[in-house]
């Protein structure tokens, strides 16, 4: 579990499944000039630190499916700005942190729109725009997007050689 900030700032223990080797977290630091992503936050696509099967997980999506243990318990929503750790959040500007306002979500206008394809400030724009203009149609929307996604990334995975062979 990892402490991520919720709705009014509110800190939260998201649950996961393991997709990282144990000691992900200290190795993290020196991996620091890896970092694909522009502004406070960390992504590697191929991160050294996940696992075999936590590799298959995560580009599935699948491996966000123990947060909806989070949505039962209040923490979070089907659809919202997906959280942050503790660390990002809190180097988030003032016009960032109003994505904190509503209850961060299982997938988001972020996820739809390219995910880890896109730079920190668009993605914070897409949670900015989501806290404006969220609806029920708008959240049907992006839940339907989102299950193509997991499919679509759900066949690659499963069909591609990397996987498939020894």
């Amino acid at each position: 579990m990892q402490k991520r900030v919720g709705k009014n700032g509110k800190v939260f223990k998201i649950i996961k499944f393991r997709t990282m080797v144990p000691n992900a977290a200290r190795i993290q630091p020196r991996l620091k000039k890896l970092n694909e992503a522009d502004g406070p936050v960390f992504k590697i696509q191929n991160d050294p630190r996940f696992t075999k099967f936590g590799r298959i997980l995560s580009r599935t999506g699948l491996d966000e499916l123990p947060q909806l243990i989070n949505v039962l318990k209040g923490e979070m929503s089907l659809v919202g700005p997906r959280p942050l750790p503790v660390s990002e959040a809190a180097k988030l500007t003032a016009d960032q942190k109003k994505r904190h306002l509503i209850k961060p979500g299982l997938t988001s206008l972020w996820v739809i729109n390219g995910a880890h394809t896109i730079t920190f400030n668009a993605w914070m724009k897409l949670d900015q725009l989501y806290v404006q203009k969220a609806s029920l149609n708008l959240d049907i929307t992006i839940l339907i997007k989102t299950v193509f996604i997991i499919f679509k990334s759900s066949l690659y995975v499963l069909s591609s050689q990397s996987f498939l062979s020894p």
